[in-house]
């Protein structure tokens, strides 16, 4: 029989990852992690590795290094956000790509909201389109994944939902 603490942590164990990755977003939107800071250690790796590039070349590479950073850490998070939503299922349903496309832009726009209380750091609404982009990307490569794979789990759901319509 099972005590009231045991479905909850049949859950936890899934939005764990999420949550920690969550903390990871929130952290890197600190002021640690803002473009004067972390250009202490990019741009001399950058120079480093293109000595011949120009100061202007630099910093639009580090731009497009945050950027990129932006994108991924949405598109890791996004990955996570799906296995927590099925939780003990397999395959890949949309409902659950929707649900963790809504958390992750969700939280994409708090925490852009965060940044605007964080005198480095700018909040910026295309930051936000930016992450939810990475997001959706990660819904779209999982759902390729799924359904070339071999695994027919979005077949047979479209089969089910068909059968259920007639």
């Amino acid at each position: 029989m099972d005590t009231p603490a045991q479905p909850v942590a049949r859950h936890l164990k899934y939005w764990l990852p999420a949550i920690a990755w969550a903390i990871v977003i929130s952290l890197a939107s600190t002021d640690t992690f803002s473009a004067s800071h972390t250009s202490r250690f990019i741009v001399p790796i950058l120079h480093w590795l293109f000595p011949r590039a120009g100061a202007e070349t630099i910093e639009w590479v580090h731009y497009l290094i945050r950027k990129s950073a932006h994108l991924t850490e949405y598109f890791v998070f996004s990955l996570i956000l799906m296995r927590a939503v099925r939780g003990e299922h397999r395959g890949w349903q949309i409902r659950w790509a929707i649900v963790a496309l809504v958390i992750a832009a969700g939280y994409s726009a708090l925490d852009e909201f965060h940044q605007s209380f964080v005198p480095s750091r700018t909040a910026s609404p295309w930051d936000s389109l930016l992450d939810t982009t990475g997001a959706a990307v990660a819904q779209f490569v999982l759902w390729l994944w799924f359904r070339f794979r071999g695994d027919n789990s979005v077949e047979e759901l479209e089969e089910v939902t068909q059968a259920d319509r007639d």
